[in-house]
């Protein structure tokens, strides 16, 4: 990298920051689109807080997400993640990671939009599915057919996590490509000529 390049990542950077105001920066999609690990780099970068809701909402419950879900039930599970990341978006500009299935709900989208910008980490099946056998942890994946599971969500979802503000393909390249293309996408959303009507 030359230093003229670091120089014009240090100007995205600071772009970036300044336009957000008091704003989170909302990250969205399926797991192993690779919000977390994403979003701690995006962070680091623009010297803010990292917040993971799903780490937040174990934290409020004293349980993990799978237990939740075996205790529970979805529904409830539901509700305590729609309120941890309401709470979670009025604390002031920060990355925030949301699971999966958080931006189906109607009024999460709204306190989205209403105290953030979100960007969706779209990624293709066989990219997923690569990077969600790693894991164990995903109660939604519990099933013979795994593969068929996501398909499944990501045709129900994808139509709802397109009314995000920005979309960034999350492929297989270093994780530092991806937040510069974040980087990027926020820095045009914030110049004045792509907010003409």
């Amino acid at each position: 990298m030359t230093a003229s390049s670091l120089v014009k990542i240090s100007d995205l950077e600071r772009t970036v920051a300044d336009s957000l105001g008091g704003r989170c920066i909302v990250l969205i999609g399926l797991m192993g689109a690779g919000k977390t690990t994403v979003g701690r780099r995006l962070a680091q970068r623009l010297g803010l807080r990292f917040v993971d809701a799903d780490h937040e909402i174990e934290a409020a419950a004293g349980k993990t997400i799978p237990e939740i879900f075996a205790d529970h039930g979805e529904p409830y599970f539901r509700e305590g993640e729609r309120r941890v990341i309401q709470r979670l978006l009025l604390e002031g500009p920060q990355v925030l990671a949301t699971g999966g299935g958080a931006y189906m709900d109607e009024s999460t989208r709204g306190a989205i939009r209403a105290h953030g910008i979100s960007v969706w980490l779209r990624a293709e099946l066989s990219v997923l599915m690569k990077r969600v056998r790693r894991r164990s942890n995903r109660p939604l994946l519990y099933s013979d057919d795994p593969e068929g599971v996501m398909q499944r969500l990501m045709d129900q979802r994808h139509p709802i996590y397109a009314q995000a503000d920005i979309t960034i393909e999350s492929r297989d390249v270093p994780h530092d490509q991806v937040v510069n293309d974040i980087l990027r996408a926020l820095a045009d959303k914030a110049s004045p000529a792509d907010e003409r009507p």
